[in-house]
This record gives structure tokens, sequence and C-alpha cells, in this order.
């Protein structure tokens, strides 16, 4: 069974998390700039397997896609072309920022460690996979 790999991605940079083989825990990975985010992905899947990958998607309050999506969309548009044997979908990502940085503030983090937005977007990832492993709609296979 492959991991899954999920993204938070924005126009500068994503955050990426996956689970573990067994797929119980999801864990931050890393950050990388957009632009490499292809380069990146084929790379580490080519050492580990990756069976799904789940982008978050940002949604406003009445649960409608947000300006962002036009951003997104091509995005995931082409890593379905590049990758067509592994699944992509979509999941909620609303308020996994505030979520990351409450996290941060409870773990104890440094003021000037909790200003790198590199490590919210990779905390937000996490709890992307996170709800996602934990949702009702998660169906092992």
């Amino acid at each position: 069974m492959g991991r899954l790999l999920s993204i938070d991605y924005g126009r500068k940079r994503c955050g990426i998390a996956v689970t573990d083989t067994m797929r119980i825990v999801a864990t931050g990975l890393t950050t990388v700039a957009s632009g490499k985010l292809m380069e990146f992905l084929k790379d580490y899947m080519s050492k580990e397997p990756v069976d799904r990958i789940i982008v978050g998607l940002p949604t406003t309050m009445r649960g409608e896609a947000s300006e962002s999506m036009r951003y997104i969309t091509p995005a995931v548009n082409r890593l379905r072309k590049e990758m067509p044997g592994v699944e992509i979908e979509f999941f909620d990502e609303r308020f996994t920022s505030v979520l990351a940085h409450r996290a941060m503030l409870d773990s104890g983090m440094k003021k000037s460690d909790r200003r790198d937005k590199a490590v919210v977007d990779e905390i937000s990832a996490t709890i992307i996979l996170n709800d996602y492993l934990q949702s009702k709609t998660y169906k092992q296979q």
C-alpha cells in the first residue's frame, strides 16, 4: 500500500505532508517553491510509493471555491496529466492556517520560528492530511 501525500498549494510555496505506509499517521515532509513542485513530487515518488495526492481546497465561508482556485486548478490539472497513475482529490482546507498557528503556539515554538511561513504551510498540509484520514469519507483501499 502506498502513502497518501497532501499539498497545501500556495502561489509562492507548497507545504507537503505524507502518511506512513500503513496510512495511520500524517507528518510534515517539507515546503517547496510552487514552481518546483512537480520536480519535487517526481523525485519523491521515484523513491516512495504514493497512491493518492490530496490537495487542499480553499473555500469561502459559504463553501464556494475561493479566488485562489484560479492558480490551483491549472497546477492540479498538470499533476493529473503528468501523474496519470496517481489519484488526485481535493479536500477542504478551511481554517488550516489558523489551526497551524495555534499548533505552533501550543507547542511552545519561538516567535521568530512562528513567522516562518514555510513552517505554517507544512503544518497546514499535515492538518489537511490528518483531517482527510479522520474524515468519514476516507475508505482504505
